[in-house]
């Protein structure tokens, strides 16, 4: 069922990205500067050390033009030519204050986002790369950023302050901001047994569903943290589900599949969880999934229960936990959540640096680096 696709890189791979398109090319990223593009059958079309051996911390190919990459390397941005790993077409010197997290490309290839350590994300022009704006409101490291799609001028981001924001480019102060430590200490109030220890949840990941809609973010307390955007922008409503037993290092939106709301999610656990979310509270407007929601939701927890037994994943604590949180009146929705279970889970044995849903060859798949130097490949085809 797994592919690995290896000699690409020496170090830890810690970043791909998926050029669109059915012959899109592949990107990865990788400590000391090593960036590799990919064919899709993983055949290796180039390979390059970026200048002054930094990590390559991110890859995001153009929607606009493909023959665009643009790799974030410490403070500075390089824009390579896929197809032409010969050296750098552009380079953006300080494009991040401190060293960069992530960067995020809007759907018309004319504005790239840039998070950093300082906490700022950096609204770049394309092209050319003059910052036109310096958004500061995380009071720790911005891990993560997002455009929405069908709004180029929203931004999601998130940081380790366990803040969710969200911005117009309009202005330098967030639409609004979300306190994902508020959100959990309320349902931990709910759920927490005596002596059992829930980690903050410093937020690592951030997605949006195709719709521009829903908001994904994979969070060290082990759950992935949804939020559905209304009207004029505004928060509707939040929630989460727990998606691993250890911190959530990776949440995806995948856009290939029957709905825009199915999502895939990686941990420090080593499992790889596809979900689908279209009958989640936050996701479904409430009165359809109140009214059909519960009976299946029961009838496929037995299924999912023993397909996890399969899996081996640790399906002891896991009915413990359910049992837990059904015995608590205010984690209902978590808990039915939980009983629906993943439709796909991967005991992929590593810890999760990166997922990276794909179509290859006319697959739905999803490319997963770890502290190794290969890259693992999963079909998605059996949901």
């Amino acid at each position: 069922m797994a592919r690995q696709w290896s000699e690409g890189h020496s170090t830890s791979i810690l970043c791909v990205g998926a050029s669109p398109g059915p012959e899109g090319l592949l990107a990865s990223g990788s400590e000391g500067g090593e960036v590799t593009v990919w064919s899709q059958e993983g055949t290796i079309i180039g390979r390059l050390t970026l200048p002054g051996e930094d990590d390559s911390t991110s890859v995001v190919f153009s929607p606009a033009a493909p023959s665009q990459l643009y790799v974030s390397h410490g403070d500075t941005v390089s824009v390579l030519d896929p197809r032409n790993l010969k050296g750098l077409v552009e380079e953006f010197q300080g494009a991040g204050e401190e060293e960069i997290n992530a960067l995020a490309l809007n759907e018309t290839g004319s504005a790239l986002a840039v998070a950093d350590d300082s906490g700022a994300v950096r609204v770049l022009e394309l092209p050319g790369g003059k910052v036109c704006r310096t958004l500061r409101r995380h009071t720790n490291i911005c891990s993560s950023v997002a455009f929405r799609p069908h709004r180029p001028n929203n931004l999601v981001s998130v940081g380790l302050d366990m803040q969710v924001m969200l911005w117009g480019l309009q202005k330098t102060r967030p639409l609004w901001t979300l306190n994902l430590q508020d959100v959990a200490e309320e349902e931990d109030d709910h759920q927490q047994r005596p002596g059992q220890l829930f980690n903050p949840p410093l937020a690592h990941c951030v997605s949006v569903a195709s719709c521009g809609n829903i908001l994904g973010c994979a969070a060290e307390d082990g759950r992935v943290h949804l939020m559905r955007i209304g009207s004029g922008s505004k928060l509707e409503q939040q929630g989460a589900f727990k998606a691993h037993s250890q911190g959530a290092s990776q949440a995806h939106f995948v856009s290939f599949l029957s709905h825009p709301y199915w999502l895939i999610s990686g941990g420090n656990d080593s499992h790889v969880a596809l979900w689908d979310l279209s009958k989640h509270p936050v996701v479904a407007p409430e009165g359809k999934s109140q009214a059909t929601a519960p009976q299946r939701r029961k009838g496929k927890s037995k299924a999912k229960r023993k397909e996890q037994h399969q899996d081996k994943v640790k399906s002891p604590q896991k009915a413990e936990a359910e049992k837990g949180e059904d015995e608590a009146a205010g984690g209902a929705e978590e808990a039915m959540e939980e009983k629906s279970g993943p439709k796909l889970s991967i005991s992929h044995g590593d810890k999760v640096n990166w997922l990276c849903p794909a179509v290859l060859k006319g697959e739905p798949s999803v490319i997963v680096a770890d502290q190794s130097s290969s890259l693992t490949v999963y079909s998605l085809s059996q949901v």
